[in-house]
């Protein structure tokens, strides 16, 4: 019997030590942060975490962050297909340096909708993506940063969607499309606008040195009150192309620009005015119309000439 005893106790005192440490290495699907949550807390509904950086550790891969009530949570380097979505109540993101770092695998997919992103003590970069497969930044404000979103991938193609989106009051670029090495972009932006930021709005830039290509589209968006040129592409050698279709360039210095050998825009049904110049070409860079017919090109201090094919 006592042997029997001490069997018994040995078993229950096992099945104790399993139980107790199984919820140590769960993570969940669906975490939660709160304004008035804890990251000691498990993130679950009823307990839910401070700070996306608290809740992203507790969050299996391919899982879901989601905002239970209005807060500031804090900057998070995100290396998992992740989505963090907040569109029904404030998603404060105040980050000091980088605001949202992707640095995952190149099959990873990230999904980021209802945040607001805002630069302080000193800011850097808004959201910046360095590797994924995919990432969507949905229904987001990006703003008081030196830079609002940077894309520069040092290999691999990153996909990225920018969907009704504001990047604005940036002290330096809006957006910058600039891989290195192998890497390479294929963007495309839709329903967003790039404000009032001291430098570019949006840039495709592929003069550091990078074997990939950036492809990227820009469809009823907006690029104005910016301190430089509102669309630019500047390409090194490698292949840089901007498709602008129903959009507005009002900026300081230029609407429209490429510069460089394989520098081509673009544009279709857009607006180019009150620019200090219209459309430039600069260093083998070419500027193509649809149809003339389809742009306003008019207002600006000068105009700018570009190529004038009319595409089918």
């Amino acid at each position: 019997m006592r042997k029997f005893g001490s069997l018994l106790g040995a078993i229950c005192g096992g099945i104790i030590v399993l139980g107790l440490a199984a919820p140590a290495h769960a993570q969940a699907t669906r975490t939660w942060v709160s304004g008035v949550g804890d990251d000691v807390n498990p993130c679950s509904r009823t307990a839910p975490c401070k700070t996306f950086a608290g809740a992203i550790s507790k969050t299996a891969a391919g899982g879901e962050i989601n905002c239970l009530d209005p807060g500031g949570f804090g900057a998070v380097t995100i290396t998992k297909s992740l989505a963090i979505v907040c569109d029904y109540t404030e998603g404060g993101a105040l980050a000091g340096g980088n605001g949202i770092v992707v640095n995952a695998l190149t099959t990873d997919r990230i999904y980021l909708s209802g945040l607001d992103v805002k630069g302080v003590n000193p800011p850097t970069t808004g959201i910046r993506i360095l590797a994924a497969a995919n990432v969507v930044v949905k229904n987001v404000s990006i703003r008081d940063f030196v830079t609002g979103m940077v894309v520069d991938p040092a290999s691999g193609t990153v996909e990225v969607s920018l969907i009704d989106s504001v990047v604005a009051n940036n002290t330096g670029t809006g957006v910058s499309i600039r891989p290195t090495g192998s890497g390479s972009v294929r963007m495309n932006v839709d329903r967003s606008r790039i404000l009032n930021n001291a430098g570019d709005g949006f840039i495709l830039n592929s003069s550091a040195p990078t074997t990939g290509t950036i492809d990227v589209s820009v469809r009823d968006s907006d690029s104005s009150h910016n301190g430089a040129t509102g669309f630019a592409a500047l390409s090194g050698g490698v292949a840089t192309q901007l498709m602008i279709d129903t959009s507005t360039a009002f900026n300081n210095a230029n609407g429209i620009a490429a510069n460089g050998s394989n520098a081509i825009i673009r544009f279709a049904r857009s607006t180019v005015a009150r620019n200090t110049t219209g459309v430039i070409q600069v260093g083998a860079g070419v500027i193509q119309s649809y149809s003339p017919a389809s742009n306003a090109v008019n207002g600006n201090g000068t105009d700018g000439t570009f190529g004038t094919t009319a595409f089918k």
